[in-house]
């Protein structure tokens, strides 16, 4: 699927002529043609290889299924980034249940890194080989670096409980979609908090973070795979530092 979704985006990164849609009245949410050209290929692939399971896909909605499984699908997370030739967006699929996630990756076809998780192992395949991949060791949060995509984070309370904990922290970046989650999994960061976020926006991680040894859920420490407010962490304790600073703007 993922290969497939890559032969569908690769051919219109970065250029010139890439025409863009505004899915958002009130803002600029952009869709292209990359975006339903690679959903619609890892849907093909579903279809011969998985006819029994369910679909969910950002640009072509549910699909029901009856094996059990469903299978979550942004067919370019970060489209804005991709719009921007950054090389920050990527393909993101998860298989799960109702309970979740079980399988998550995370794929970002042009610098020529994959991200995937599942039961208890995580791995990254890219440019210098292939090995397995771990969260960072605890540490104070005064010491961990966190990322988030967009500095205004959601509504006002929530840009407020992201700043108190951005306040406490060693570095804050910004703007990596979900190329922070990959690096969360690979041990290269500490924090992602976003807020308003979809199923399919979170799940991909989700399967693959916690795989690596990391938590993820909603500010309350709640599951968090149907979307909204996220707290991804590399460790418990950071997770808990975390969730303690964000109690008081839920």
């Amino acid at each position: 699927m993922a290969d497939a979704a890559a032969s569908a985006i690769l051919p219109h990164f970065r250029r010139a002529d890439l025409g863009t849609e505004n899915k958002d009245a009130d803002g600029y949410d952009p869709v292209t043609v990359a975006d339903r050209a690679a959903e619609q290929a890892m849907r093909a692939v579903l279809a011969d290889m998985r006819p029994a399971d369910g679909i969910v896909g950002e640009e072509f909605g549910a699909q029901t299924g009856d094996s059990g499984l469903t299978w979550v699908l942004d067919p370019i997370d970060g489209t804005r980034g991709f719009v921007s030739g950054t090389p920050t967006w990527g393909v993101l699929i998860a298989v799960g249940n109702a309970a979740g996630p079980t399988l998550g990756m995370i794929d970002q076809p042009y610098i020529g890194e994959r991200f995937w998780g599942s039961d208890g192992m995580a791995w990254l395949k890219g440019p210098l080989g292939e090995d397995r991949i771990f969260t960072r060791a605890p540490r104070h949060l005064s010491d961990a670096v966190l990322f988030t995509t967009f500095p205004e984070v959601g509504r006002p309370v929530e840009r407020a409980g992201f700043e108190a904990v951005a306040g406490r922290v060693k570095l804050v970046r910004y703007g990596m979609d979900c190329y922070a989650y990959a690096l969360l999994a690979s041990g290269q960061i500490d924090l992602v908090i976003e807020a308003g976020l979809n199923s399919y926006d979170i799940q991909a991680p989700i399967g693959l973070i916690e795989a690596a040894g990391g938590v993820v859920t909603d500010w309350s420490g709640q599951p968090v795979h149907d979307g909204g407010r996220v707290v991804a962490a590399s460790h418990p304790d950071v997770h808990r530092a975390a969730l303690d600073i964000l109690a008081g703007y839920i």
